[in-house]
């Protein structure tokens, strides 16, 4: 990443808010198409790459994917092709969510009889999805079906929210279709790997954008004003409806319909093996199937000493309430009571995320509120042919992901080239 002072002269062609994955895809974009433009990413936090961060553990000699992990739709999902040009490894190793390890707590009958309960909530969704008013998935659940909690903590992995809190038309527009891949040395490295050499100034908050003048868009940032001819605004939706960005003039339709995308939550908590030994590589456990409250595990990721807790949705934000000792007590209780009580005493925590306390963030990724399918399209719509906005809130049907995220700075660099090239 090419760290840059802020520019003593305040101006650019193209200034991007955010320095996540769609707005280094828009300046990847925007230079690939034009060299000699002058590009500037104004980033809020220490560090590039938003929600896609890898960290380096020496206790595990081994690197691990705080944020986005898996190439999703992978044969087509663009990040493959960056990350195989950067030389890192893909491992092509199937997803082991479908696969409860040894039976534990889930025997195949209770197994089979989930799949039928989640086909036939799919089906009743796509059916829903007709009706011309929108409502929650929460309705789509039977009166006393013994699987309404697993349909939920599924749900809270997926858009990290509840089933109460996401919009049917909204998630019925989401498209997936291939494998799920992950690269060895992190996806979030790949993010901020594609993203170097760019002109990114850290540690530069935009707290004001004014996009009233006739040929410019006046950024005011902790360090300056800077005047471009077009802007790119990829920052998340819990920051434009707090607004810590102010607008002049005002962006009310911007900021209800981000009030309206609202980013679920989703966090990890990693434990230590000190015996890994007794466990397979990639395999997989779902803490309480009966509950809606409950983690998803990922025993052994590339064979690595650890286990990868997941909790979303309600679950998430308690935990990431009660801090960190309670994310480790609540993986260890539930992993407990299917591998033996002494497991205790074979796990310790390593790491946990809380990307709710993240400022410059405040979320994982944004799903709909019942009734707001349409507030994607309006977040992601052109201000003035001067002022435009992505991220993966923006997609209309790669949302919560990072190649979402991707496809929406590459638009939205394309929109602005085709209002500079006017």
């Amino acid at each position: 990443m090419s760290k840059v002072e802020f520019p003593t002269s305040g101006e650019a062609d193209v200034a991007i808010v955010g320095a996540g994955a769609a707005g280094l895809s828009a300046a990847r974009r925007l230079l690939d198409c034009r060299p000699g433009l002058r590009v500037l990413v104004l980033e809020a936090a220490a560090r590039p790459g938003g929600r896609a961060l890898t960290i380096d553990r020496a206790e595990i000699a081994a690197p691990l994917d705080l944020g986005c992990g898996w190439l999703h739709g992978a044969e087509t999902n663009p990040w493959l092709p960056i990350a195989e040009k950067l030389g890192f490894h893909i491992d092509r190793t199937p997803a082991p969510w479908d696969v409860q390890f040894q039976d534990l707590g889930f025997p195949p009958e209770q197994q089979k009889a989930f799949e039928r309960a989640s086909a036939a909530f799919y089906t009743r969704m796509a059916k829903a999805q007709e009706d011309p008013k929108d409502r929650s998935l929460a309705t789509l659940l039977l009166p006393d079906d013994p699987w309404n909690g697993l349909l939920n903590a599924v749900s809270s992995y997926v858009s990290g929210a509840d089933l109460d809190q996401a919009s049917i038309h909204d998630t019925a527009h989401y498209r997936f279709r291939g494998s799920d891949w992950r690269v060895l040395e992190g996806h979030g490295r790949t993010v901020t790997q594609f993203g170097s050499n760019l002109p990114v100034a850290l540690n530069t908050p935009v707290t004001k954008i004014d996009h009233g003048w006739a040929d410019q868009v006046w950024l005011e940032t902790s360090s300056g004003t800077v005047r471009a001819r077009t802007a790119i605004v990829t920052v998340s939706t819990n920051v434009l409806a707090a607004e810590a960005i102010r607008f002049d003039p005002p962006l009310p339709d911007k900021i209800a319909a981000a009030q309206e995308l609202p980013l679920g939550l989703a966090n990890k908590v990693f434990l230590r093996l000190g015996t890994p030994e007794e466990l397979p590589p990639d395999a997989h456990l779902i803490g309480n199937p009966h509950s809606a409250r409950t983690g998803a595990y990922h025993l052994r990721p590339f064979g690595r000493p650890v286990i990868e807790g997941y909790f979303g949705g309600s679950l998430a934000q308690a935990l990431e309430d009660a801090g960190e000792a309670a994310a480790e007590a609540f993986a260890l209780d539930e992993l407990a009571g299917l591998l033996g009580a002494s497991f205790r005493q074979r796990a310790k925590l390593l790491i946990s995320t809380a990307w709710g306390r993240v400022p410059t963030i405040r979320g994982s990724y944004a799903y709909a509120r019942p009734g707001a399918a349409g507030s994607r399209a309006v977040l992601a719509a052109p201000v003035s042919e001067r002022l435009f906005f992505a991220g993966e809130a923006t997609s209309p049907d790669a949302f919560t992901t990072a190649r979402g995220a991707y496809y929406s700075g590459h638009s939205a660099a394309d929109q602005a080239l085709a209002h500079l090239n006017n």
